[in-house]
């Protein structure tokens, strides 16, 4: 079982990656809904979706996640404070991109640390923040590696987790960004990231 001083450096990485804050939950608290992943291939279907291996149909879906889960007692959850207007804005690639590597930071630093059986998730599609100037994946197409595979982590989406509700695990508020607040200079909002911690250390 991972050490709360394990932990704690966990959290430290995370914040000096650059999140606004990082919580740790138990994984048990995670909560994983099949409605929430269908979404991805439902009325309309995500743009992202079949673009990339870290988006449905490419992933193991609420099943896959549980099994890992069953395999962690705790999981760091990672939150990025940002303006509403960003999130409607060119700026939105970047933010969610710097979510991509806080939470790939905090899988390898476990990893480091013997948790080698950390996953990290975000938010986004990677093929859309990160090969948006490519035509395809090159994964996808067998045409060789991830470009990104330093940065770029699975969408919390196509597993169903329900972010409010992990927001509210970690205790932090969790009122999402709509549209037409974007015009308010002050108003406030998160993209939030999650890293399961597995494994035995030696």
């Amino acid at each position: 079982m991972i050490t709360d001083k394990d932990l704690k450096l966990l959290i430290k990485t995370a914040m000096e990656s650059g999140a606004s804050d990082a919580a740790v939950i138990s994984s048990t608290a995670i909560v994983v809904e099949k409605e929430l992943a269908d979404l991805c291939n439902g009325e309309p279907r995500c743009a992202n979706y079949n673009l990339a291996p870290s988006c449905p149909p490419h992933v193991s879906g609420p099943a896959g996640f549980k099994k890992w889960q069953k395999e962690s007692d705790y999981s760091i959850a990672v939150k990025i404070d940002v303006p509403m207007a960003a999130m409607f804005s060119d700026e939105r690639r970047e933010i969610m991109q710097l979510l991509h590597e806080i939470v790939a930071c905090v899988e390898k630093k476990a990893a480091g640390m013997g948790y080698s059986g950390s996953r990290a998730f975000a938010g986004g599609s990677c093929k859309e923040l990160f090969c948006s100037q490519h035509a395809t994946c090159c994964v996808l197409d067998a045409q060789g590696f991830c470009r990104h595979p330093q940065s770029a982590r699975p969408s919390m989406s196509g597993f169903g987790i329900n972010v409010s509700k992990l927001m509210q695990s970690a205790g932090w508020p969790h009122k999402k960004a709509t549209r037409h607040q974007a015009s308010d200079e002050e108003s406030m909002t998160w993209v939030a990231g999650l890293i399961l911690i597995a494994g035995e250390k030696d």
